[in-house]
């Protein structure tokens, strides 16, 4: 009876998709098979949903960017909007069930309007459901009815600044990415201010689900006398701000360990007041889930100068290694870098190397001389560049960034921004992004979207007295990125791929263009790829879904060739990840995704949730 009742508990979550990535583990795969790649080109728009929470930055301070990824649980789903409401809707109709709104304070200055989810959390009688707002409470909402939990925190909320944002109350601090449940446990990151050296603390901590009282608290700036204290100089530790958890955790249930993937110290771009590597920035860490002691960690980049965040959701998979199972974590890198580890020991699978890089001609910064690169994967995205691959496709591009680059200095990863202009690949926003990647683990395939987009910037003296002597200057270009003023990149095409690795192997299975650029193809360039914010997901039909492209498009691809089989035009682009469920009353298989365009990269703002199915 007990293996009965299992396996019709597996099928049920089979049917749903009750975390953010699909499973804890942020797999982002789907065991559905009914839409497949020889009935995907019948696909057709079963339902739509208009949150109403929409901002261009013309009424409101902040601009909008719907990137949330729903829940479907029990036959509800559940969708967080960017002024962080919480809606319940029927995953068949669309139709609302209910509505929560935190009443945040739309006029502040926050960077984005933005909520990328929420998570579930059950005993099997009290349904909860857990997510993060801006301005930085931790709620829990009954799942049934839409009300704050009286017993958890003050009237359902806690407050997330206290403990470690007191000291600096004009601040931001906040959640934008789902937290963790582990258990009784709802663990949370943040999204921490890094624009000066010293500012909330970018720590995980570990709340009680049902009472909201805090249970553990991680530092990810080690204190004195915690391990990693001496890869900071001096004091340097001290209120350091950043090193925080703002993208997605990931958690192994089975054997109680929460991955955590860590961000850059601030300030990101000059480190001369933190010299030394400066853990735990920018590291994949592995934490034992019940207390938040450290099991093992993996820094990725060493005294970040970059901004080259840990940015997505560690994949928690098996490979085969001599022909037997290996848990194993996978992690994506804004620099294109895969690092690929045992769950368990934190040992690589594939080969590091730390390899010299240059050094920083900036007085005062002091850039750690060597850097780790992985054997395998190769990179996913473009890592150095030379004039010589300016952009030949479209003339006036190239006019422009040929003046854009007189007397800049090109150099390869990890080349630190110099006094003069600096061209580097990939940009602060990577390569990939918190999109992350999805996992197939039929074919043990990893599927990872990136863009080639550089940027182009130089380090300048501050006023004597300013808390840190240099700054990064962008130049006239749209966010300092190596394009130009319509965001045509300055090197050659392609600028996007949806690529597929073999995570037995480390070697590509296959790569393929992601994205249009309308203007040019209508000019008759064949595509080209585009800057994309937002993942993929695999499902066990044998497709791959993703919007994610700055061109308003939903894509399928197979899974097994890397063929786009099929496409459908959005009103603004999908800058999220998608979710697929079956229905409980139809038995339909659907595909859901937001198309909020926006962000930083269009203009272009919607608030529409669209779901997909077969007729």
């Amino acid at each position: 009876m007990k293996r009965i009742s299992a396996l019709l508990v597996s099928t049920a979550l089979a049917q749903e998709w009750p975390y953010y990535g699909g499973d804890p583990g942020g797999m982002k795969h789907s065991p559905l098979r009914q839409i497949t790649p020889a009935n995907v080109s019948k696909l057709r728009v079963a339902w739509e949903f208009k949150t109403g929470d929409v901002s261009d930055g013309k009424t409101l301070p902040v601009r909008s960017s719907f990137e949330g990824t729903p829940l479907v649980i029990d036959g509800v789903m559940y969708l967080t909007t960017p002024f962080n409401r919480l809606i319940a809707l029927d995953p068949e109709t669309g139709k609302q069930l209910w509505a929560f709104d935190p009443k945040l304070d739309r006029e502040r200055p926050f960077n984005l309007y933005i909520n990328r989810g929420a998570a579930y959390w059950t005993n099997g009688k009290l349904k909860r459901i857990l997510y993060g707002t801006l301005d930085g409470r931790l709620l829990s909402i009954d799942a049934a009815t839409g009300e704050p939990d009286p017993g958890f925190g003050v009237k359902g909320f806690v407050d997330l600044r206290k403990g470690v944002a007191d000291k600096f109350p004009g601040r931001g601090y906040g959640m934008t990415s789902p937290p963790a449940i582990y258990k009784n446990l709802v663990i949370c990151g943040a999204l921490a201010h890094d624009g000066e050296p010293q500012g909330p603390a970018g720590d995980v901590r570990a709340f009680d689900v049902a009472t909201g009282k805090l249970v553990w608290q991680f530092h990810t700036v080690p204190h004195a006398g915690e391990f990693g204290n001496d890869t900071w100089e001096g004091d340097s530790w001290k209120e350091r701000g950043g090193a925080n958890a703002w993208s997605i955790l990931s958690v192994d249930q089975q054997r109680g360990l929460v991955f955590l993937p860590l961000t850059s110290p601030a300030t990101d771009l000059y480190g001369g007041d933190r010299k030394g590597a400066n853990l735990f920035g920018d590291s994949l860490v592995a934490l034992d889930a019940a207390t938040g002691r450290r099991k093992w960690h993996f820094q990725t980049v060493h005294h970040n100068i970059w901004d080259y965040d840990l940015p997505a959701q560690p994949n928690l998979i098996t490979v085969t290694r001599a022909r037997r199972p290996v848990p194993a974590v996978s992690q994506v890198t804004k620099t294109g870098f895969v690092f690929v580890f045992d769950r368990v020991t934190g040992k690589p699978l594939f080969n590091i190397e730390e390899r010299k890089v240059p050094p920083s001609e900036i007085p005062g910064e002091q850039a750690w001389p060597t850097q780790p690169f992985p054997v395998k994967p190769p990179p996913v995205t473009r890592q150095s560049m030379h004039p010589g691959e300016l952009n030949n496709a479209v003339p006036e591009t190239r006019a422009f960034c040929e003046k854009l680059i007189e007397g800049a200095v090109f150099g390869g990863l990890y080349t630190p921004i110099g006094l003069k202009p600096t061209v580097l690949f990939p940009s602060t926003n990577g390569g990939p992004n918190w999109g992350g990647a999805s996992f197939d683990p039929e074919t043990q395939t990893l599927f990872v979207n990136s863009m080639d987009i550089g940027f182009i910037q130089r380090m300048a003296k501050r006023p004597e007295g300013s808390l840190i002597p240099y700054r990064s200057q962008g130049m006239q270009t749209p966010n300092s990125r190596f394009w130009d003023r319509n965001l045509i990149p300055c090197q050659q095409p392609p600028w996007g791929h949806l690529t597929a690795i073999d995570m037995n192997t480390g070697e590509f299975r296959w790569r393929s263009v992601l994205g249009v650029i309308d203007d040019l193809v209508a000019r008759g360039i064949p595509p080209t790829g585009t800057s994309n914010l937002g993942g993929s997901i695999v499902t066990a039909g044998g497709l791959v879904f993703i919007g994610a492209t700055n061109d308003s498009r939903f894509r399928a691809f197979d899974k097994r060739t890397g063929k786009e089989l099929w496409v459908h035009r959005l009103p603004a682009s999908a800058h999220a990840t998608p979710a697929s469920y079956v229905g409980k009353r139809t038995k339909k298989q659907y595909v859901v995704v937001a198309a909020g365009g926006g962000n930083k990269y269009n203009s272009t703002f919607a608030d529409t949730l669209i779901a997909f199915s077969l007729p």
